[in-house]
C-alpha cells in the first residue's frame, strides 16, 4: 500500500514523537541521517528541535509520508537557500523511511513527492543535496534522476580510521 505524503503537516504531539522515533530508528539501523548508531531519541531531539524552528521560521519545508496505520513511515526536509545569489534552488536534507518499509519502493515515492512540491515553489529550479559516501546513497539519488556534480574527499568522519566522501548531487527542476 503506498504511503500518503503531505507537505507542511500541522506539527502536533504525535508527529513530533512519530519522527523523532523515525530519525531514531532510522540512525540505528545505519541510515545515514546524521548520526552513528547507537543513539536515543534523546540523542536526535536537539536536532529535531533545530528543524523544528527552521520550519516555525518558514526556511525548512517538512514533508512527512504516512503509512497505511497512520505512522510517521517516511520523511525529508526541503530548505531554502539564504545567499541571495542562491535562492533559486533547494537543499534537501535528513531522506528517512523506515526500516520496516524498506525494499518496498517508498524511498523512490519519498524523492518523486519531494520534487513534484520542490516545482511547485515560486523560482526554485533544482535540489541539491549531500549524501555520506560507502552508503549506497549516492546510486539510488542518481537512479531517482539526481548527478553527482561534486565530491569531498574524506570530509565525513563517522569514526576514528573512517573517513567517508561527502558527495554533492543535483536535481534539476526543469
Amino acid at each position: 500500500m503506498p504511503l500518503t505524503f503531505t507537505l507542511d503537516p500541522r506539527i502536533g504531539p504525535g508527529l513530533r514523537d512519530g519522527v523523532l522515533s523515525l530519525w531514531t530508528d532510522v540512525s540505528n539501523a545505519g541510515g545515514a541521517v546524521g548520526f552513528v548508531p547507537p543513539v536515543t531519541a534523546e540523542d536526535i531531539r536537539p536536532e529535531w528541535v533545530k528543524h523544528l524552528a527552521a520550519i516555525d521560521e518558514g526556511r525548512t519545508r517538512l514533508l512527512v509520508g504516512h503509512d497505511e496505520e497512520g505512522a510517521v513511515a517516511a520523511t525529508v526536509f526541503l530548505t531554502y537557500n539564504t545567499h541571495r545569489l542562491m535562492t533559486h534552488w533547494i537543499w534537501l536534507y535528513t531522506v528517512m523511511v523506515h526500516p520496516r518499509h524498506q525494499g518496498k519502493g517508498y524511498g523512490r515515492d519519498l524523492m518523486a513527492a519531494a520534487a513534484e512540491e520542490a516545482r511547485s515553489f515560486e523560482g526554485i529550479e533544482a535540489i541539491r543535496l549531500t549524501c555520506r559516501g560507502g552508503t549506497g546513497a549516492d546510486r539510488f539519488y542518481a537512479s531517482c534522476g539526481y548527478k553527482e556534480v561534486g565530491r569531498v574527499p574524506g570530509a565525513i568522519r563517522v569514526a576514528p580510521g573512517d573517513d567517508r566522501d561527502d558527495i554533492i548531487m543535483l536535481l534539476p527542476l526543469g
